[in-house]
């Protein structure tokens, strides 16, 4: 651990270039396919840690980098603010999500227009209050097919907790995840761009939650995929794309 203000790659080893714009799937999996999808001639960007990375020229004539945080908002942290360190200035989190309330199917894309902090990092980061999407993103990702709502960050996937629900929906939340706000915190902290935009996975059903299947899942991660690059592409003729990808479930 360090607790000194110059942050360096520790964690991430870059193997080739990096982009100044990154999407920021949790699941290495995840990073893997986006950046099939998205890249053309993909490499490499990082292995270690099992924190998979590549950087490969996007449909606008860009690099574009697709880096992988892992779970949870101290991963996510470190991540962040390796890549940023490493030159990274608009980072987009692409992932998925649980609906807290009805009204959102599986594989609706949401993209953050406030997030709510109830996890240890971003709180530990100084976050004292809710976060937001950067609103020149955020209007790229509500155009690309995701719609607008409030996200709450939490450190626990299995939650124990009774009512933690309940005092969520009451601030407005509409859907859960576990990096948002760390990722946003660390951006606001250092001065770059970030956004999130998630697809939902589980939504709530009469004998518990309902979640995608492996094919959805895929499927789900190429759109926020979409949604991610059509918010930071330099010519936006891929709006559109990721709800085509969406809707084909």
């Amino acid at each position: 651990m360090t607790l000194q203000h110059e942050i360096r790659a520790i964690h991430l080893r870059p193997a080739t270039e990096l982009a100044e714009r990154v999407l920021l799937p949790g699941d290495p999996h995840r990073a893997l396919a986006v950046a099939q999808d998205l890249l053309e001639a993909p490499k490499m960007f990082n292995h270690t840690r099992g924190l998979w990375g590549y950087t490969g020229v996007a449909a606008d004539g860009e690099p574009l980098t697709v880096q992988s945080t892992g779970m949870g908002g101290p991963s996510a942290a470190i991540v962040t603010e390796e890549l940023i360190a490493l030159g990274a200035r608009r980072l987009v989190r692409i992932g998925t999500c649980g609906a807290l309330a009805d009204g959102l199917a599986l594989g609706d894309l949401v993209a953050a227009r406030k997030v709510v902090p109830a996890d240890g990092a971003s709180t530990a980061l100084g976050a004292d209050g809710d976060l937001g999407s950067d609103p020149g993103l955020l209007e790229r990702l509500v155009a690309a097919g995701a719609q607008p709502a409030t996200v709450v960050t939490s450190d626990l996937f299995y939650d124990p907790r009774d009512g933690t629900a309940d005092g969520w929906r009451e601030l407005g939340a509409s859907v859960v995840e576990m990096e948002a706000a760390t990722i946003l915190q660390v951006a606001a902290r250092r001065g770059v761009t970030a956004a999130c935009v998630l697809a939902v996975s589980d939504v709530p059903s009469p004998g518990g939650a309902q979640r995608a299947d492996a094919d959805q899942l895929e499927r789900f991660g190429l759109a926020v995929g979409a949604a991610g690059y059509a918010a930071v592409e330099f010519d936006p003729r891929a709006l559109g794309r990721a709800e085509r990808l969406r809707t084909t479930r």
